[in-house]
């Protein structure tokens, strides 16, 4: 092929998104996520043991890694053109095959499972590469290939083996993928903070819907106790919301529009695509706990059950602590009191009924919105209303 040729080869469409709108396709896209959010709690409440629980969490890795390689893709490339639509449809096809093999990733269906999210992974390459017409942006997908194309492959090869050999390929490939935009940076990339952020925020709602979704499949029967529950569920999940729009999404929002060149680049990447995870994670193990509890409301809750509901919250806010670290260099210590009162709520979940220890993880995050909400009350107020 000519240089000519190359040079005026049809591209896809790039687009520069400073009026921060998640576009319907986007939204659409992130309904498949949601299915795999839900099939990841269903693989854990399948099987309620720590192997059940690790594969659970990385799987969900997995799923999470290749949803926010996509928020960066639609983020420059304009998603709503005709070709752009059905490559995303592509796209979406083999999210929704890894989804529907979830229940059996390490098992029956780990080679189906394995081979959607290759493909998935890789169309984000090949994408991207369409979209290019920028040298340093050129570069910076040559640098992802480095670990996006052999990662997943390494995944196929895990799903010809089993027990620890197959959980090692798992913890390596994905260890290699998620360190590819560490090690080789994201310099030549670009990203429009308010469109970024926004991608993120709704993504946190869509992961607070699965914790609404695990109170409706959690429950058996309805009576005065489980209707209790589910309501205590609904304050529980409330509290999560809160402690992330009030005043954090702001604050990371306004701090990654204040940021520019590689700065901002190396802040999307480090606030958003790495410490986001643990705040899903966190979400989703909760769902796991909150559907648990609905099941047997006056029994207690077995460790793993007690160690999703508790530890879930305390991995949510470690998230959160991480990210404030990582924007404003400084440590938000009522949430550090509660993830360590959270964890040292595990065996005390074991001991008393599991409505009990609902209303106890319903106490600690109202706690923590109480004290923020008082103790930072001027603050607050300049962040929500002032702009400040």
């Amino acid at each position: 092929m000519s240089a000519a040729a190359r040079i005026h080869r049809p591209r896809l469409t790039t687009v520069r998104r400073d009026d921060g709108r998640v576009s319907p396709l986007e939204l659409f896209f992130d309904l498949v996520f949601v299915f795999a959010l839900t099939q990841v709690t269903a693989l854990m409440s399948e099987h309620p043991t720590w192997t059940g629980l690790g594969q659970g969490m990385l799987v969900l890795s997995a799923l999470w890694w290749a949803w926010a390689a996509y928020a960066w893709l639609t983020n420059y490339v304009a998603a709503e053109e005709d070709r752009e639509r059905l490559l995303m449809l592509a796209v979406m096809g083999a999210f929704l095959v890894a989804a529907l093999a979830v229940p059996e990733a390490f098992d029956e269906h780990a080679l189906e499972f394995a081979i959607a999210y290759a493909a998935a992974r890789w169309l984000h390459i090949f994408i991207f590469a369409e979209a290019n017409e920028d040298i340093d942006a050129g570069q910076a997908i040559r640098r992802l290939a480095r670990t996006a194309v052999p990662a997943p492959a390494l995944l196929i090869v895990s799903a010809f083996t089993d027990g620890a050999t197959q959980t090692l390929l798992w913890v390596l490939a994905l260890a290699t993928d998620f360190a590819g935009p560490y090690v080789f940076g994201v310099r030549g990339f670009r990203v429009s903070p308010g469109h970024f952020a926004e991608r993120f925020s709704l993504i946190v709602i869509i992961a607070l819907g699965e914790s609404i979704v695990a109170i409706g499949t959690g429950l058996h029967e309805l009576d005065a106790g489980t209707i209790a529950a589910a309501l205590l569920g609904l304050v529980l999940a409330f509290g999560i919301w809160w402690s992330y729009f009030d005043v954090v999404a702001i604050v990371a929002e306004r701090r990654f529009r204040q940021s520019e060149g590689e700065r901002r680049l190396r802040l999307a990447r480090d606030s958003y695509s790495y410490l986001h995870l643990p705040m899903i994670a966190g979400i989703v193990l909760m769902a796991l706990g909150m559907k648990k509890t609905l099941a047997h409301v006056d029994e207690p809750l077995k460790t793993v059950s007690s160690v999703a509901l508790f530890g879930g919250i305390a991995l949510y806010y470690a998230g959160h602590l991480g990210n404030r670290l990582r924007i404003v260099r400084t440590i938000n210590r009522p949430r550090l009191v509660a993830v360590l009162v959270c964890i040292a709520l595990i065996p005390v979940g074991t001991e008393v009924d599991a409505i009990v220890a609902l209303v106890i993880a319903c106490l600690v995050t109202s706690c923590v919105i109480a004290y923020e909400a008082v103790r930072y009350a001027d603050f607050r107020a300049r962040i929500r209303h002032e702009g400040g």
